[in-house]
């Protein structure tokens, strides 16, 4: 199972958000706003999910930065 971690501007703060968190060897997935799919712009908005029991490390790694 996933928990919903952030939602963040775009697809390329997402990515980099992303790109964080496998650095920590945190699994991140970025899921487009519902409705849109893959038809989903870059410059829309994104959630990224987290494993459920992992949420309080990715907190742990936000408060490092």
């Amino acid at each position: 199972m996933w928990v919903e971690f952030m939602t963040v501007r775009n697809a390329y703060v997402a990515q980099t958000w992303a790109e964080l968190f496998a650095a920590e060897a945190l699994s991140v997935r970025i899921v487009p706003p519902i409705g849109y799919g893959e038809k989903a712009s870059m410059l829309d908005e994104r959630t990224l999910y987290v494993p459920t029991g992992k949420a309080h490390v990715a907190r742990e790694i936000l408060r490092k930065i």
